[in-house]
């Protein structure tokens, strides 16, 4: 098996990827930073946000694993301690393949027929640099709304837990394949009206982003950001392909979602 390890750069997360990597290669195992079979991240869940979007181009042929040198992530959940078992793992048990969906992103532009294609582990956000971003909202090809407001954002539902959570939308188990809709301070009023609330949409649902004002857009997918002009739609719905993670043990994500939020009580 081939593997890499990815590290966040602090002295801790080095020195653990020094010691798995010494290790596995003690095991038999060959280190490839190219052709992966797996990446082990060590950091946080912003760690492997950056493995991920490093390896995006062989989803087929990787899968990921976290370990985290911080608080408790989502996507990392082994702990610095469980370094020689997960190791052990890795080199001698054949590991369980568990599928998330993924966000896709078309964004179009005014002054080219040539298209940006991105995919999004956690989301996709989309505002503007001056006053308030105003779109219309296609949903499977039929108009849905005009929305005035700060912004939306397009989750995934691993990533609901993310920025959508903070914006009030709605947890989503990652099994899902599903995309949310999340408004960002949206202008009610007389004249200007827009649902209000989270939307969910199933696969094969495609939702279509046409800015309306002259502004810079700033345009997010997960940690990379863009400014430009001249966009003329930004097309989202589920992605074809799906991100895999090694799994060697159960970790049941609502336990991890009461961890994150609530903790264990008293």
């Amino acid at each position: 098996m081939h593997f890499t390890v990815t590290s966040r750069g602090d002295d801790v997360s080095d020195a653990l990827k020094k010691d798995i990597t010494s290790s596995l290669e003690e095991h038999g195992l060959t280190e490839d930073a190219d052709q992966p079979d797996i990446v082990i991240s060590v950091g946080g869940d912003g760690t492997l946000l950056e493995a991920f979007h490093s390896y995006h181009g062989r989803l087929d042929d990787t899968c990921f694993v976290g370990i985290h040198t911080g608080h408790l992530g989502f996507y990392a959940d082994w702990q610095p301690e469980e370094v020689e078992k997960l190791v052990i793992h890795i080199a001698k048990t054949p590991f369980q393949v568990v599928e998330y969906p993924l966000l896709e992103v078309v964004v179009r532009h005014y002054d080219s027929d040539d298209t940006d294609r991105y995919l999004a582990l956690n989301e996709c956000t989309v505002k503007t640099l001056e006053g308030s971003l105003v779109c219309d909202i296609d949903i499977k090809g039929e108009p849905f709304e005009t929305f005035r407001g700060d912004g939306l954002c397009i989750s995934t539902p691993s990533g609901s837990t993310a920025y959508n959570k903070a914006l009030g939308g709605g947890i989503l188990h990652p099994s899902l394949p599903s995309m949310q809709l999340t408004e960002m301070a949206s202008i009610n009023n007389r004249v200007y009206r827009t649902i209000g609330s989270p939307l969910i949409l199933p696969q094969h649902h495609t939702c279509l982003l046409n800015p309306l004002n002259d502004v810079e857009m700033q345009i997010t997918v997960d940690h990379m950001s863009m400014v430009d002009r001249s966009i003329k739609s930004i097309q989202c719905r589920v992605a074809e392909e799906n991100v895999r993670f090694a799994r060697f043990r159960p970790f049941p994500f609502w336990k991890r979602v009461k961890e994150s939020f609530i903790g264990e009580g008293e």
